[in-house]
């Protein structure tokens, strides 16, 4: 199935989901069928492991899942998306460990695993048909989707009555301990959290948040998919992480801080010559100018400036292409694309980065144009067809 520019699936409904479901399964008696969202980060971007703030929300755009209880300690999981890897069975009493037999559903049993180590009772397996209509490797969190998704599952069909601070918490968890990924809490937060019209300024120190209106009037959110993907797992994220934390360190040997996102840009400059590496120097520069430039974006928000949150989006890129050096060649030509087509307020790429897609503030005169000229100039100089989606802010996890 392809999605349109409007990156919405006509298609997906819970009678289409219930039919597959019973297709694989058998019947789907009793199944019930949920959603999560994906997410798209407006700014702050690779701050959520160093103490700043980031400003992302949920798409209409994620992961659903069809599924029942069963009554011995199977779980069956199958996703359309990757339909040659079959039906998927591990036994949640004795099998559940990262194995690369498993793939994809990794990321789901790393969620029962994590449930069973809080000490939460999964005794009974399940049946769970998955469908995502985030693109693969796009950078738009469908690791964090599905995490969330299992964990609202979980809690769900158990009874458990989990937060959503501990589905954002236990997806985390998962992700770094299960599956090996050093991220932070972002991408499980804003897919948790999420609130339909609304974006989320959270500070990742403190988890504290506030919901900010989405009140774009006259401009849409635009997500181009550059089709270069992502393998966070196994790019620089890591190292990024250790490069950030390396910088942290020495300038805790000056100054009393326990976050680089305490840090203003005054008192990293003072401090700053105590950074030995001049790579973990740019890093941290990184991180503190990204931190305050969130900071900045969402009082321009709330203030109806869009001209300056674009400025600041940009100002975003260029951090993450220069100092924290995570972008690519594609995702440089796409923001340069897009920033060439009049009616563009801002671009930036979005996600962890390395691949993945861009973000753009659009005048909704420009939309159009952004996808046909932007997208044309990106093929011709990348030589990838590139897609488009003009996005709604969707809300959190819910049952059908």
């Amino acid at each position: 199935m392809s999605l349109g520019t409007t990156g919405l699936n006509d298609t997906i409904t819970k009678e289409f989901l219930l039919g597959k479901f019973s297709e694989v399964f058998g019947d789907s008696d009793g199944a019930r069928v949920f959603f999560a969202p994906g997410r798209v980060n407006l700014i702050g971007e690779h701050t959520d492991y160093n103490g700043g703030h980031v400003f992302p929300c949920a798409l209409n755009l994620g992961t659903y899942a069809a599924c029942r209880l069963r009554n011995d300690s199977l779980i069956r999981l199958y996703s359309m998306n990757f339909e040659k890897d079959g039906v998927i069975e591990v036994d949640v009493l004795t099998d559940l460990k990262n194995s690369k037999e498993y793939k994809w559903a990794n990321y789901p049993l790393g969620i029962v695993y994590t449930f069973k180590m809080h000490g939460f009772n999964i005794d009974r397996g399940l049946d769970i048909l998955f469908f995502g209509d985030i693109p693969n490797g796009s950078g738009l969190s469908s690791s964090a989707s599905i995490e969330v998704l299992t964990g609202f599952v979980l809690s769900s069909l158990f009874g458990l009555n989990v937060s959503k601070k501990e589905l954002a918490l236990f997806g985390q968890e998962s992700e770094n301990k299960f599956n090996g990924m050093n991220c932070g809490i972002m991408d499980q937060f804003a897919s948790a959290f999420g609130k339909k019209d609304h974006a989320i300024f959270l500070d990742t120190a403190t988890l504290e948040y506030e919901y900010v209106p989405v009140n774009l009037k006259n401009a849409k959110i635009v997500i181009a998919n550059t089709k270069v993907k992502h393998e966070l797992t196994t790019s620089a994220y890591n190292d990024r992480r250790r490069e950030s934390e390396t910088a942290l360190k020495d300038l805790q040997a000056v100054t009393d801080i326990k976050s680089l996102g305490e840090l203003d840009e005054e008192s990293f400059n003072r401090y700053s010559k105590a950074i030995k590496d001049e790579v973990c120097f740019r890093r941290a520069r990184h991180a503190v100018t990204e931190n305050l430039r969130t900071i900045e974006a969402v009082k321009a928000l709330n203030a109806d400036d869009l001209e300056t949150f674009g400025k600041l989006m940009n100002g975003s890129h260029r951090s993450l292409d220069l100092d924290y050096e995570v972008t690519c060649k594609e995702l440089n030509i796409m923001v340069e694309s897009e920033l060439q087509v009049e009616g563009v307020i801002g671009a930036r790429m979005t996600g962890g980065g390395f691949g993945g897609c861009t973000v753009a503030l659009v005048k909704n005169e420009a939309v159009d144009k952004v996808c046909s000229e932007a997208g044309k100039r990106y093929e011709e100089l990348s030589g990838i067809k590139p897609e488009f989606y003009v996005i709604e802010v969707g809300d959190g996890p819910s049952e059908l």
